[in-house]
């Protein structure tokens, strides 16, 4: 009897070891085929690119209230709705707050994030201009990031880029 068990056991081993064997050959055909990629597209130019920085805050004395704190605005983008590849202009807190009152009246479909808060004590301090330089910075990388305001905002171009850029215009 136990010479009719063995090949009984052997028979059935074969049979798992055939039926397994090709579901390792189709688990190896199936796997993904991956192109190497080129230096170019792996360090080249993205197909789209945005960069906002503000940076070099520049407090102005005044007479009275006239002192104020400008931001310098630096773009650098190859987004085709944007006019200049490159631009640097200058903004105020105050202007950044026309521009976003501006926006909101001009697109109803997306939220405008908020501005950081406005400052009443020490406002000229270095630690307090940094932290709204950080805050001004965030808000135009959102706002000028946003697909719907890229090409439906007639002012978002111009805020950025023109260093003649007027609010009264807008008004």
């Amino acid at each position: 009897m136990s010479s009719q068990v063995a090949p009984a056991a052997q028979t059935s081993s074969n049979s798992r070891a055939a039926s397994s064997s090709p579901n390792r050959n189709f688990e190896f055909i199936s796997r993904p085929q991956f192109k190497q990629q080129t230096f170019d597209e792996i360090y080249g130019v993205p197909e789209n690119f945005l960069e906002i920085e503000v940076r070099n805050p520049e407090t102005h004395v005044g007479y009275g209230r006239g002192m104020y704190t400008d931001y310098e605005i630096v773009c650098r983008t190859n987004i085709p709705a944007f006019k200049l590849k490159y631009s640097v202009v200058r903004r105020r807190y105050s202007d950044f707050e026309y521009f976003r009152d501006i926006l909101e009246r001009e697109s109803s479909r997306v939220t405008i994030p908020p501005l950081p808060g406005k400052v009443f004590t020490n406002r000229f301090s270095d630690e307090v201009i940094e932290h709204r330089r950080e805050g001004l910075e965030r808000f135009l990388q959102i706002v000028a990031g946003h697909p719907l305001l890229q090409t439906g905002s007639k002012v978002l171009c111009g805020f950025i880029q023109d260093p003649q850029w007027d609010r009264n215009q807008w008004l």
